[in-house]
């Protein structure tokens, strides 16, 4: 049932309309002061005043209208979520406008249109308030969250303490990539850098935190320069242990302390003509801090390295996913033995039973992201979260989509899996077999370097193409190292950003095409997957060429594959896919002879 949302608006419009705020319309954003994806309870303001629980949106509450903005992952999940006070907005379909038109035509002229400057890019802020002048209205930053006022049950801020992440795992000591970072700061003649990303600082200084569920980081700032490293974080969250990692490299200070320190900054880069570097998803706040004259807008150093994996991480993410593929072969075994026994379980009842597999594996921290295990129509809702009262009961009938991962010591696992646990239709295994094809598609690929992901997209859904089929999200993103589920810069997709960023050896990224019916089901196939250097034949123009290694190892659901439609180069990657699982994750789970008699079964040569 929708979140009612009435008196929230109300209580939001009377204060912006007030002499404090006078402003026409106020800008939600989904994400933190971070441009976090996932965000701690504190700062869901945009779930809070539209009942809307997605992780991509974008509110705009004006004195008349709520509208919310979100793209086709989410389509379903809004129209159910949002209640009538508000106007869903289907991002990409024909003639919807992106959240800025639609402030620039749907709003007066003169509107004084206010944001948090803490949550808005400066790039996106510039570029907004340059297209309002078309129409005489105005962005005016507000430094009072007015949402923040009317949310009278706001949660605290977290408070949890930092843990150190030991070379073992991270490869690299936090030292030297300082050093790396100076070298960068050299290379552009530049005084320092700002690092506001969360999972760029947890990465940089070896720390790991659990201020954000899922996401192993700490709300905290960094400025580096030739000389000084400075991380912005509360004191409470600083252990002795941690203390002691940082050593004498690294100064400590408040959270919020960046901001009075920037304004230091300024007048220090004011003399030396040298400017601090920020990257394009840095806040509005920290320009204006550091005044905007002083700062110079680059591409993340930080996460560019922290993208391509070194052996250490590579290491760990192979490691990690087999620990977690045998907590997915005994859930999956233990799922179909209990529906077809009768038990009656609902989709919170799996999900919790898998999460408790993973949590007998060895490192095992928590989970990546809170898992979607979805029966029937429901698996068509693609970010679909079950919860308790609400989900329904996993029908035997029905096919069942499960996307889970898990936080371990030494990696992050994401993966999907589509089984049916009795007969499926034909039509069920035609379109199931489509998404193989595009999976087989995208993992088997080779490539020359310097191919982007971008223009590996197709790759995933030729297949589904030929009989007039497709999905609306992308193939593939990165995956951090006990970092966040989903990283950048780099990933498989149609968003133009993709082609930014060529796939590099050492990258992760997923391979997840699928195929979704409402109010039917839903089907995806999800490995993580290594890019390394492919052993070719010949080499032409010297550019050298990569592909794909799997970690993922987890089998897939033989019953929904419609044999007559794959190729004999498709019969034996999933043989020697097969192979490989009962290889490698056969003797972890033999201990379970329930387990084991699953595994054999569904990695049967075809």
């Amino acid at each position: 049932m929708p979140v009612p949302t009435g008196d929230r608006l109300s209580a939001l419009r009377a204060l912006m309309s007030s002499d404090e705020y006078k402003i026409d319309a106020f800008l939600i954003p989904s994400e933190d002061a971070h441009q976090s994806e996932y965000i701690a309870d504190c700062d869901k303001r945009r779930y809070w005043i539209s009942g809307f629980t997605g992780s991509a949106g974008y509110a705009i509450v004006s004195s008349k209208e709520a509208a919310l903005f979100t793209d086709g992952r989410y389509f379903l999940q809004a129209s159910e979520q949002l209640d009538n006070n508000w106007t869903l907005m289907k991002q990409g379909l024909p003639n919807v406008p992106t959240w800025q038109e639609y402030l620039v035509k749907n709003l007066p002229n003169e509107s004084r249109i206010g944001v948090d400057p803490t949550l808005i890019t400066a790039a996106d802020a510039h570029l907004l308030s340059e297209s309002l002048k078309t129409v005489n209205s105005t962005l005016v930053p507000v430094h009072a969250n007015p949402v923040d006022k009317v949310w009278s049950d706001r949660p605290g801020a977290p408070q949890d303490v930092v843990i150190t992440h030991p070379v073992k795992f991270s490869g690299k000591s936090h030292v030297d990539k300082l050093n790396d970072v100076r070298k960068y700061i050299q290379s552009k003649d530049a005084y320092g850098v700002v690092v506001s990303a969360l999972d760029e600082i947890a990465w940089l200084f070896n720390l790991r935190g659990s201020d954000v569920e899922c996401n192993p980081v700490f709300y905290s700032y960094a400025i580096i320069t030739e000389s000084e490293a400075i991380l912005y974080v509360e004191a409470a969250k600083i252990t002795d242990g941690v203390r002691q990692h940082l050593g004498d490299s690294v100064t400590l200070k408040p959270y919020n302390a960046i901001f009075d320190d920037l304004k230091q900054f300024g007048e220090k880069l004011t003399a030396t003509e040298k400017k601090l570097i920020t990257n394009p998803r840095t806040s509005l706040a920290i320009e204006v801090a550091a005044g905007q004259t002083n700062i110079k807008e680059e591409r993340s150093y930080i996460t560019d390295a922290k993208g391509i994996k070194n052996e250490a991480e590579l290491k760990g993410m192979r490691d990690c996913h087999m620990r977690d593929a045998a907590a997915l072969v005994h859930y999956f075994a233990w799922l179909e033995k209990q529906l077809k026994a009768g038990v009656a379980l609902d989709e919170v009842d799996g999900a919790d039973r898998l999460e408790k597999f993973r949590a007998e594996q060895g490192d095992y921290v928590g989970l990546s992201f809170d898992t979607i295990s979805s029966t029937g129509a429901n698996g068509a809702i693609i970010h679909y979260k079950p919860e308790k009262g609400a989900c329904k009961t996993i029908d035997i009938k029905q096919i069942y989509l499960c996307d889970s991962g898990g936080q371990y010591k030494d990696g992050t696992t994401d993966v999907t899996r589509t089984y049916h646990f009795d007969q499926p239709t034909d039509y069920e295994k035609r379109c199931f077999t489509r998404v193989l094809q595009g999976h087989i598609a995208v993992d088997a690929a080779v490539f020359p370097q310097g191919t982007t992901g971008y223009l590996l997209d197709p790759f995933a859904r030729h297949a589904l193409w030929k009989d007039g089929l497709d999905f609306r999200h992308g193939t593939g993103h990165g995956v951090g190292s006990f970092l966040n589920v989903h990283e950048g810069p780099h990933g498989i997709g149609v968003r133009i950003a993709y082609n930014d960023t060529p796939l590099a050896a050492g990258m992760t990224v997923t391979d997840e095409p699928g195929y979704y019916e409402d109010g039917k089901f839903g089907i995806r196939i999800e490995n993580t997957l290594i890019v390394r250097q492919a052993q070719t034949p010949h080499n032409f123009g010297d550019r050298g060429y990569l592909g794909f290694e799997h970690v993922t190892l987890v089998p897939i659901g033989l019953n929904l594959i419609d044999l007559d439609l794959l190729s004999p180069d498709e019969k034996k990657w999933v043989n020697d896919y097969h192979a490989e699982i009962l290889q490698k994750i056969g003797p972890l789970v033999e201990n379970d002879p329930d387990a084991v008699a699953w595994l054999k079964r569904e990695t049967t040569p075809i």
